[in-house]
């Protein structure tokens, strides 16, 4: 664990303590999903997950040799629900849920309250959202399991939670070698900082432009490298210290605060495009947003436009599975698929930067 911080009335490690009731770092979310599992379930046994995900997701689904199902959506990113309970049988086991870009499944109480109704785990997804608080409850902690990425907010090369949120789910616990904080920085923290210009990372008056990108590849540290087994071995480690210290040491209020200003920038930028419409009508209190996502009909048009502004960081966001890809019980995932672009909001962009971005489409 990282050397108790200097900011500790709005530390990461403080809020997690408010609102979480038990939680264990790890290096990725898809081992923290693994060690959550496996000691719920038995093989064979079935998993609905949704379609509209990235295919690494199921990854250690497949190792604890669990069957994966998909289960369609709603063009707002709720389940269908006819779709949901038409696959619900006495094999499936547990059913994902997925808090989208930093915001509130749709439809998650109705959810839940199916799942309950068959008896079957709820694993809440969270992996866009690990500072998100929807009234008084941090997002990922409404399953029986949750997980969340930190290296998806934090300008760091890997880092999650596992949250355990149910009695059962934290009996059955059994942490593997993947979970914890490794003991001290090595080889893999030294490389990171030389890549990253981590000077960069941490520059208030931070550019959208091509630098944007090279924060992102820098965090994924070849996470886009390979297949969805590749990148799922390569994450089966605890968390670095040198994600824990940088975890540890930033301010949740104004992290949250700083990509709410962005997001609220990117509206007021593309409020006179009728091409563009945003994903989530509004940004509640509490939300923390990964990005800024938008559905654009004319996408490959509208990211040209974006890079000619110098955006490098929008891009379309998942790449689904090939069970889903063109099938056509998922088509609304798939459209949404090819016609949502993420936009970045990361907390060192300048609001005014991005506003800067928007005369510029407009000229």
């Amino acid at each position: 664990m990282p050397s108790p911080s200097t900011n500790q009335g709005h530390s990461v490690d403080s809020f997690l303590n408010r609102h979480a009731q038990e939680f264990v770092f790890y290096g990725s979310g898809k081992a923290a999903l693994y060690d959550g599992l496996a000691g719920l379930i038995e093989p064979g046994e079935t998993v609905l997950v949704p379609a509209y995900l990235p295919d690494a997701v199921v990854e250690p689904l497949y190792d604890l040799e669990l069957e994966t199902e998909y289960y369609a959506l709603e063009p707002s990113l709720a389940p269908d629900f006819v779709d949901l309970e038409r696959r619900l049988d006495d094999d499936v086991i547990a059913v994902m849920s997925v808090n989208y870009f930093g915001f509130p499944h749709p439809g998650l109480d109705e959810l839940r309250s199916i799942v309950a109704d068959y008896g079957c785990y709820h694993v809440d997804d969270n992996a866009h959202a690990p500072l998100s608080v929807d009234g008084e409850t941090v997002l990922g902690t409404r399953g029986h399991l949750g997980v969340t990425s930190l290296w998806k907010l934090f300008p760091v090369p890997d880092g999650a939670i596992l949250y355990l949120n149910d009695e059962q789910a934290a009996e059955a616990y059994d942490p593997s070698s993947s979970a914890g904080v490794r003991d001290g920085f090595d080889g893999s923290d030294c490389r990171y900082l030389l890549k990253s210009a981590f000077r960069d990372v941490f520059d208030r008056n931070g550019t959208i432009r091509r630098s944007i990108d090279a924060i992102l590849a820098s965090r994924n540290d070849g996470r886009s490298v390979g297949g969805p087994r590749e990148r799922y071995e390569k994450g089966k480690r605890p968390m670095s210290k040198l994600s824990a210290y940088v975890v540890e040491e930033s301010d949740p209020r104004a992290i949250r605060q700083a990509r709410r200003q962005n997001y609220l920038a990117w509206r007021q930028a593309l409020e006179s495009r009728d091409d563009v419409e945003f994903v989530f009508e509004s940004l509640p209190e509490g939300i923390c947003p990964q990005v800024a996502p938008v559905r654009a009909a004319g996408h490959e048009q509208f990211r040209a436009e974006l890079d000619r502004c110098g955006v490098g960081g929008a891009k379309r966001w998942p790449r689904l599975s090939p069970r889903v890809r063109e099938k056509p019980t998922y088509e609304t995932a798939t459209r949404l698929a090819r016609e949502i672009v993420t936009l970045p909001v990361h907390q060192h962009i300048a609001p005014s930067t991005i506003l800067d971005v928007g005369r510029q489409l407009r000229q």
